[in-house]
């Protein structure tokens, strides 16, 4: 059995678009390996590639050049598939289909035997908190039920790789702490997840890599901490019981005042920080917290989005 769940090597696709047929790149070459068991994230902005990327992979579009492999198949492979779950950015659900017809229906096209169907959709249904709605017709599903009962489809057949295109898309707080845990729930059993997201707090929480697709080329894949470092940026301390007198005194003015009166700064290093904590201290100040803040994978997705608009740019300009 191969331990890679899915490589690519010089995967692209070239669109065909408008009366002139003008090619379009929407893949650029992609080479990736992802290994079994992995969670891997993949963000970039809007038209960036990811769908197609996925797509690809799912032999729901061919590759203009390139190959790729699912669970050491070519991709399009039926045995391959088989051992896959996916869901869709924009899924279409039968909605006359109560959630566990709806759930059935997807079991038999896996060939699973009705008693492991129904096994799977009693433990499913309560896993993504649909276990109430389990025979309410989906047309009565809000979008955010709709998601949690494609989650419920992706996994109706135990799949050895998960692949999910904007799971938390229409899903509240407590919706995307939910797929939170299922993903984890996965990494746990060994399943390998392959996810894009637009919430890039979600994906540096749950991923082991992440990869960073911007103009349908691969910019930087690593783990969280190799992609952002563990630079930090700034340092935020929170002081408690200051007059407005006393704030005039300090070395800096707060970033802002909490509900609670907490006066909140941010200073630029370690050392403004224990400057601006002495003075407020020898002054009747108190100190109710102090944190130091790294680079986040937002503000490195931005760093990498602003610096291949800029080469653009400027190539354009060339």
């Amino acid at each position: 059995m191969s331990e890679t769940a899915i490589r690519t090597e010089g995967l692209r696709k070239v669109y065909r678009t408008g009366f002139l047929r003008r090619a379009f790149v929407g893949l650029h070459g992609l080479d990736l390996e992802i290994p079994r068991g992995e969670v891997f994230g993949l963000i970039g902005p809007n038209g960036a590639g990811k769908t197609t990327t996925l797509k690809l992979l799912m032999g729901l579009n061919s590759p203009t050049s390139g190959t790729a492999q699912i669970l050491g198949e070519p991709i399009g492979s039926m045995r391959a598939m088989a051992r896959v779950g996916f869901l869709p950015e924009r899924p279409y659900f039968y909605d006359y289909l109560t959630a566990t017809e709806f759930l059935h229906f997807y079991g038999q096209l896996h060939g699973m035997p009705r008693a492991r169907r129904i096994d799977m959709i009693d433990r499913l249904l309560p896993l993504v908190h649909m276990e109430r709605a389990r025979d309410t017709q989906l047309r009565k599903f809000s979008k955010g039920m709709l998601q949690r009962v494609g989650i419920a489809q992706a996994l109706m057949n135990d799949p050895e790789l998960v692949v999910l295109d904007e799971p938390s898309s229409g899903l509240d707080p407590m919706g995307r702490l939910l797929i939170r845990d299922i993903v984890r729930d996965l990494k746990t059993k060994g399943t390998t997840v392959l996810f894009c997201s637009h919430v890039l707090s979600d994906v540096e929480e749950v991923s082991d890599r992440v990869g960073i697709l911007i103009a349908g080329k691969l910019q930087d894949v690593g783990t969280v901490d190799e992609l952002v470092g563990k630079r930090e940026t700034t340092v935020e301390v929170t002081l408690h019981g200051l007059t407005d007198d006393l704030v005039a005194e300090l070395p800096l003015q707060p970033h802002r005042v909490s509900s609670r009166g907490h006066h909140i700064f941010e200073a630029a290093d370690h050392s403004a920080a224990r400057a601006l904590v002495a003075a407020a201290v020898e002054r009747g100040g108190e100190l109710f917290g102090y944190v130091a803040r790294r680079e986040s994978l937002e503000q490195h997705f931005m760093d990498e989005a602003t610096s291949v608009e800029r080469q653009d740019r400027e190539a354009g300009v060339r």
